[in-house]
């Protein structure tokens, strides 16, 4: 039997680009990074999330995942850079973006089908597992051209209402897929979830504890909510890191002036 040592076999997978699937690729290699809009999750990251990677934000509800995504949607579009947002089971609000800063002309928005936990209560057990499991691999579907077609700065697949056991059914070698889509471009893929799932060896994983809620004001009649502190892990970095991103009231002044998907010119929408 022919023995085949490590350094040869780490060799051969890096000559077939796929290096990726190491665990230890050996001395870091340096890549440009994409600031999160956080200035202090930045310092944490080292400059922002790595472009040419997977990354991703996994976090359950009220924990800061939508305002972190929000900030770095606005920080992408605000570098004038093309941003995807792929939404499998049609989540994402623009006009609540549109009020963190996103600026929607640069947004392409991959829409699903509305399943709402209710929606899919209501059907059989088979016929909810047969639309989420289409759902997903539609997004993946699309994720992979989106990737594969460049000219992104970010392109994000958000999963966080996704229930756990709709991952059960996709390989581990779907995210390899996604990521050889990724390399070599100045792309950031972040998937958005409620649990970890997936990272690449050069991405991060920021894990979200429930947020604390923050308050202005001295009277307890009078006062305004102003956001939440997040608590966040980087798993890549074993650090961890807190801040604060504002809430719905802080913008105030932006959130008058919207009132429906009317006030939100130039968003690109396309359908599963």
């Amino acid at each position: 039997m022919t023995v085949v040592a490590r350094a040869d076999l780490e060799t051969l997978l890096r000559t077939r680009k796929f290096d990726r699937t190491l665990l230890d690729t050996g001395a870091p290699r340096p890549s440009a990074t994409a600031e999160t809009g956080l200035a202090w999750l930045d310092a944490q990251l080292g400059g922002g999330f790595p472009r040419g990677e997977t990354s991703e934000i996994a976090g359950p509800r009220s924990s800061g995942r939508t305002g972190l995504l929000h900030a770095a949607l606005a920080a992408a579009t605000g570098r004038a850079e093309a941003v995807a947002i792929v939404d499998p089971l049609d989540r994402f609000d623009p006009v609540s973006a549109m009020s963190g800063g996103v600026q929607l002309e640069w947004l392409l928005w991959v829409r699903g089908p509305a399943l709402s936990p209710g929606e899919l209560a209501r059907r059989a057990r088979s016929d909810a597992h047969d639309l989420l499991g289409r759902a997903l691999t539609s997004a993946i579907k699309a994720s992979d051209l989106i990737l594969q077609a460049g000219g992104f700065g970010l392109v994000v697949l958000d999963l966080a209402d996704a229930p756990r056991h709709a991952f059960a059914r996709m390989p581990f070698t779907t995210w390899l897929r996604l990521q050889r889509s990724l390399e070599g471009r100045n792309t950031v893929f972040l998937i958005v979830t409620r649990e970890p799932v997936t990272r690449s060896a050069g991405g991060v994983s920021l894990r979200l504890a429930c947020a604390a809620p923050r308050w202005q004001g001295k009277s307890d009649r009078a006062r305004l909510f102003a956001g939440f502190d997040m608590d966040v892990h980087v798993a890549t970095a074993h650090k961890g890191a807190r801040g604060q991103v504002p809430g719905p009231r802080a913008n105030t002044g932006v959130r008058g002036q919207v009132s429906g998907l009317s006030q939100a010119p130039g968003i690109s929408r396309a359908r599963l």
